[in-house]
């Protein structure tokens, strides 16, 4: 194979993310790698809440159809933004190591989630981060915000608010951290599920590519991202339903802790497990199962049926 094409969209982050796994290819294999960038419906419509439109299989449909129309090699992925169901005939299962899994504050006034005053304005468009502050800083004002990250930080340079938060990921991958006032860990707010993690997509028949982007895997990352997806894939979880779940390995212990939440914060149910490592997906279902017993199938269905 003489030639590799990455599909990617063109945003800023994924053609950092797609260029990354471009250099790496060619520093180990002796083959070009070139990038075709594919708009994709979530790429189109900026101004509305994911959840309203759809959800997480905006970002990678218009991707998987180049995939398996053969016009790409491969896909490089947020992980974040892949849905649990795949098209027949591809597979995502090559994973690069991780970056960092949590949230940032950012804020040209204020140190901390801790510090911001009464009704102190804050952006986000996602419902995980929505009912985790709500639920630990009820005096805050939540408004919604869309967009890149360079608009994102826009509009809080600009005012429009006093502090946004962004996937810390994101914003190291793309030197964007000089607004980072607070890196928010797992004990004030839970992460997306594979926050952090690159995930190369790819067909199932396509041997020869599989060879060429294995060494890429990392084991750790791996693992993590077995038990995390697991977890969404038992929730059925769309963008619909706010929930999170952070893996972490420690030696061959791997903890596993997650929530699952209603629209308002009220009904929050958080659960934690650990286990042998080789058990990650049997670990990833089983918290979801302990949550889903506590009353969060009635949450979902509660969700599901007011979007009816």
């Amino acid at each position: 194979m003489e030639k590799l094409v990455i599909g990617t969209r063109g945003s800023k982050l994924a053609l950092w993310q797609a260029n990354y796994i471009k250099s790496l290819i060619e520093e180990k294999h002796n083959i070009s790698v070139e990038l075709k960038i594919i708009k994709t419906t979530g790429d189109k419509i900026l101004d509305t809440p994911l959840a309203k439109i759809g959800g997480k299989g905006l970002f990678v449909k218009e991707i998987e159809e180049e995939l398996l129309n053969k016009n790409v090699d491969i896909a490089v992925h947020s992980m974040k933004d892949v849905p649990v169901e795949l098209p027949n005939g591809l597979e995502v299962g090559v994973f690069p190591i991780r970056e960092e899994p949590f949230d940032a504050f950012l804020s040209l006034k204020y140190n901390s989630l801790q510090e911001l005053p009464e009704g102190a304005v804050v952006g986000t468009s996602s419902l995980r981060r929505k009912v985790q502050l709500i639920k630990k800083y009820p005096h805050l004002k939540i408004k919604d915000l869309r967009g890149n990250v360079d608009t994102r930080i826009r509009k809080l340079t600009e005012g429009q608010f006093d502090a946004i938060i962004l996937a810390k990921a994101g914003l190291k991958r793309l030197g964007l951290l000089e607004h980072v006032k607070q890196t928010i860990d797992d004990s004030l707010m839970i992460p997306a599920v594979c926050q952090g993690t690159l995930g190369i997509e790819y067909r199932e028949d396509d041997k020869k590519v599989q060879e060429i982007i294995n060494f890429l895997n990392h084991e750790e990352t791996v693992y993590r991202t077995k038990a995390e997806r697991a977890f969404l894939k038992k929730l059925e979880g769309g963008c619909q339903v706010p929930l999170g779940c952070l893996a972490i390995l420690d030696g061959n212990v791997l903890k596993v802790k997650g929530f699952l939440s209603d629209l308002k914060g009220e009904k929050f149910l958080y659960e934690e497990i650990e286990g042998d490592k080789s058990d990650a997906v049997k670990l990833g279902l089983q918290l979801a199962e302990k949550i889903l017993s506590k009353g969060g199938k009635k949450i979902i269905e509660e969700i599901y049926a007011q979007g009816d």
